[in-house]
């Protein structure tokens, strides 16, 4: 597959050209990458007005992903999220627009209904295995939601950031038969278009999903992909994500997100099986050691470590993981980490030995007093969690995106809710004065 992005930096980066253009450090080596860094010079095309070699690539990546367009975002998926819900509402009919979302959404999700002035309705998980990152929702539940209210709009976050995956299928059949689109944070699901299987939202019937191409694939920080499978939303979506994107795209980005075209069309499916294989006989040798490995998508090794601090020990041991809460610790694999990986990670673990387990937890439904927007943009102060309680939150506090938010902007903090955000160290908050 051909990367015309590279292909024309690398051509510029050995010409002879005079850079009398943007960015000031005129290709001169500080970092070591300034003479492949550029702007949206002649013969660069224009990342929101893309009809040149942006176009090309981006068209590349559309074959690769089968949808009806894939569009690169130098902004990661944040910049997707609020694109997906200005298209959404933006094509909508619907004169009080409305989002039925899981509650563990991104703060993108969140400060974007914020900015659009979109009503959000959430979905919680009935289940009474509570955590900061999980919300399960199943079709049933959807069903008897969409039943009860109508809404334009379905949001979930699929995979979440402890690997737990949902029925997009049965939920995108539901949210269709109510006449509502279906939006996807896929931004840790990238790869799951290349399994043997594909278990990729925009495969499984979602209209609009975003992926962190950078979290799973081997792109620079930044690099996502807003993918479009109703023909409805295609004209607008470069519009959309200019409102929530930067006038100077990075080149670097770019031509991260188009080297990754030629890198998932030689061999990825067949690097990708082996890497799965290794990752599954990995959290079996831990689970025989006496680990709690938690069922997660793939590329995750979530494992229980109540009581433990796992973090330190495999920092003691040259490992930096991905995420940890007082309960959970996650690591993120892929074809590019090394063979001694995985001899590594068996070393540092050990055998687990303390048998404790999260509390019980349950989320009582925190009472709403203001929309969204109203509270983000109202005067607030920052307080300390005590003196918060009774209090109406101003902008949302959650461990890690994306997350369950506790409290939401325009919502009441009760002793209960604050009690979890402790839990979870969460001791400062911004409130309506």
């Amino acid at each position: 597959m051909n990367t015309p992005i590279c292909d024309f930096v690398k051509n510029y980066a050995q010409s002879d050209t005079l850079r009398l253009h943007m960015p000031g450090h005129k290709g001169m080596s500080f970092l070591g990458c300034e003479n492949l860094d550029i702007t949206e010079i002649s013969g660069a095309d224009a990342l929101y007005g893309a009809d040149g070699i942006i176009a090309e690539s981006e068209k590349n990546a559309t074959e690769l992903f089968g949808n009806k367009a894939t569009f690169f975002s130098a902004e990661g998926s944040s910049q997707c999220i609020k694109a997906m819900l200005c298209l959404a509402k933006m094509k909508s009919d619907s004169s009080d627009f409305t989002v039925l979302a899981s509650r563990n959404v991104h703060k993108a999700f969140i400060y974007a209904c914020g900015l659009l002035n979109i009503r959000v309705r959430w979905l919680f998980d009935e289940s009474d295995k509570f955590s900061l990152c999980r919300c399960n929702i199943t079709a049933q539940q959807l069903d008897k939601e969409l039943e009860k209210e109508k809404a334009d709009a379905v949001y979930v976050t699929s995979p979440d950031y402890l690997g737990g995956e949902l029925d997009i299928k049965a939920l995108s059949d539901v949210a269709h038969s109510h006449g509502a689109v279906m939006l996807v944070d896929n931004a840790h699901g990238a790869y799951l278009h290349f399994l043997g299987e594909s278990r990729h939202p925009m495969d499984l019937g979602a209209d609009m999903c975003c992926d962190s191409a950078h979290k799973t694939l081997p792109v620079l920080t930044g690099g996502a992909y807003l993918h479009i499978n109703n023909e409805r939303y295609v004209d607008s979506a470069k519009k959309a994500l200019e409102m929530f994107g930067s006038t100077s795209p990075s080149y670097l980005i770019l031509q991260s997100l188009d080297l990754c075209n030629e890198y998932l069309a030689d061999g990825y499916k067949d690097k990708l099986n082996n890497c799965i294989n290794r990752v599954e006989k990995l959290k079996k040798q831990l689970s025989d050691n006496g680990w709690k490995v938690q069922q997660s998508d793939p590329l995750k090794l979530t494992v229980l470590s109540s009581g433990i601090n796992l973090s330190e020990r495999l920092r003691q041991n040259a490992i930096e993981c991905e995420y940890e809460d007082p309960d959970y610790t996650v690591m993120m694999f892929t074809p590019e980490n090394p063979d001694i990986t995985y001899e590594k990670i068996i070393s540092a673990f050990g055998v687990c030995d303390i048998k404790n387990a999260p509390p019980a937890m349950f989320l009582p439904i925190p009472e709403k007093c203001m929309e969204i927007s109203d509270a983000l943009f109202s005067q607030n102060e920052r307080v300390s969690l005590e003196n918060a309680v009774g209090r109406v939150v101003a902008d949302t506090s959650v461990g890690c995106p994306p997350a369950v938010s506790v409290v939401v902007s325009g919502e009441k903090i009760s002793e209960k809710t604050a009690e979890i955000m402790r839990y979870y160290g969460i001791d400062k908050i911004s409130v309506v004065r």
